[in-house]
Order: C-alpha cells, then sequence, then structure tokens
C-alpha cells in the first residue's frame, strides 16, 4: 500500500525536532537558553495568555504583501529597537531555522532565542523555547485590505513562569508593545510611509497555570544573569589551565 504524498505546505514548516539545535553562532550572538531546550507551545506556559495584534497600513506604498514579507525577513534585526538584538542563521528566516536574541531589559540582558516554525510568500511564524520570557508563538504577515498592503504582527502567548508573570503586570507588557510598535514603524519608514499603529489585545484566559510553576528552572533572565556573573571565573579558570 503506497503512502499518501506530504502536503502541498510541507516544505513551508519546520520538522519535528525535540531539543532545539544551533550549530553555529552568529559573530557577536551570545548562544545562550537555546542549545537543547524545547519549543514552548501557549499550553504549556504557566501565566494569563493573551492574544495581541498590532497592524500598520503602509498607505500609498505601492508594494504588494510578498514584497513586505521578503523585506521583513531579509532586514528582520535592522526593525528592532536598539536594546533588541536579533540574530538569525547564515540561512536566514527558514522553517527550523533559529534567531538567536541578546535583549537588554529592566531586568538585565536575556539571552534566548526563537525557532521559526512557518514561513511562506506572505507570513512566518516564530515559536519561544523554554525560559523564553514568553511561551507561545508570534506571526508576522502582511495581506491586502481595501486596496491597501497592511503589515501584521500577531502574538497568542503567556508569561512562561512566575517571575515573568509579575515581571508582564509591572512593566513587562507595556515594553513588548512598544518593540511591536517600534517595529511596524520602521518597517514601514522603509517605504517611506508614516502612518500610526494600532494594537488589539484580548485576555484569552485569565488564569495563571499553577503546574507549570516549574517552568522557573529554565527562566533564560536568571541564567543569563548568573552566565554574566560568573564570567570572570571562568576566564580565570581559563588562563589557570594554560
Amino acid at each position: 500500500m503506497s503512502s499518501s504524498p506530504p502536503p502541498r505546505d510541507a516544505g513551508q514548516w519546520a520538522k519535528p525536532v525535540d531539543h532545539l539545535n544551533v550549530e553555529a553562532a552568529p559573530d557577536g550572538a551570545v548562544n545562550l537558553n537555546v542549545q537543547g531546550r524545547q519549543t514552548m507551545s501557549p499550553l504549556q506556559g504557566f501565566g494569563q495568555l493573551w492574544q495581541k495584534t498590532y497592524q500598520i497600513g503602509l498607505r500609498g506604498a505601492s508594494v504588494s504583501p510578498a514584497d513586505v514579507i521578503t523585506v521583513w525577513k531579509t532586514r528582520f534585526p535592522d526593525f528592532q529597537p536598539p536594546e533588541n538584538r536579533f540574530f538569525p542563521s547564515v540561512a536566514g528566516v527558514k522553517p527550523g531555522e533559529v534567531v538567536l536574541i541578546n535583549a537588554m531589559t529592566p531586568g538585565g540582558m536575556v539571552s534566548t532565542g526563537v525557532r521559526v516554525m512557518f514561513s511562506d510568500d506572505e507570513s512566518f511564524t516564530l515559536m519561544t523555547p523554554q525560559g523564553h520570557p514568553e511561551a507561545g508563538w508570534i506571526t508576522f504577515s502582511a495581506f491586502e485590505r481595501d486596496g491597501m498592503t497592511v503589515a501584521q504582527v500577531q502574538s497568542l502567548a503567556r508569561a512562561n513562569d512566575p517571575m515573568y508573570e509579575i515581571a508582564f503586570r509591572v512593566i513587562g507588557a507595556k515594553i513588548q508593545e512598544r518593540i511591536w510598535h517600534h517595529v511596524l514603524t520602521a518597517l514601514a519608514a522603509h517605504y517611506q510611509v508614516r502612518e500610526q499603529v494600532t494594537m488589539n489585545k484580548q485576555c484569552v484566559d485569565p488564569r495563571v497555570q499553577w503546574s507549570q510553576v516549574g517552568n522557573l528552572r529554565h527562566n533564560a533572565q536568571i541564567h543569563t544573569l548568573i552566565y554574566t556573573v560568573t564570567k570572570p571565573l571562568r576566564r580565570l579558570a581559563r588562563r589557570t589551565t594554560w
């Protein structure tokens, strides 16, 4: 009996893996809290589940959704605010590839990353690993509406552990929202467009999941702090071995 052919979009999805693997970190990137970690769906996080949708209309720009996504993938790190450094792999934003992230937050540096789960001509989706501030995914897309191309960022995620949940409720959510406003504004500026970003957010599940409190052991903020504090000791150890 012959097996059924793979779906037409099979090449647009990342293949399932047990653990993330970063073969080579791009220059300047800190590969921390990604190697060996598993990806996390919104069901596996701790905090309240939020869906947030950000949009900007590229009014007056003669550009197709596919062209916008091509530029977005190619210049993904360039549209980030300066405190967020994104490091795609040499292969770029393609299914299965890992994008390393070194970001400065009010709590200090966080080294983490995301995996490209899906990518086609008009969208791409990133999924977070264990220890990332959020558990879930975020989709970047472009589409036509009323004869105008619209760029969109949409996330469905919850804080990964209790520490992150507190941080999001105090200030983290506002910082996160500013980041995606910045990204869409920068993307529009690439096309000489100055429009306002609109945002719609909905708390899909107001409960916290105490069954996931153990996620705290993977917290990237804590692990990055330990890595930073012990850096002089590691340097000393390397010199001693000589």
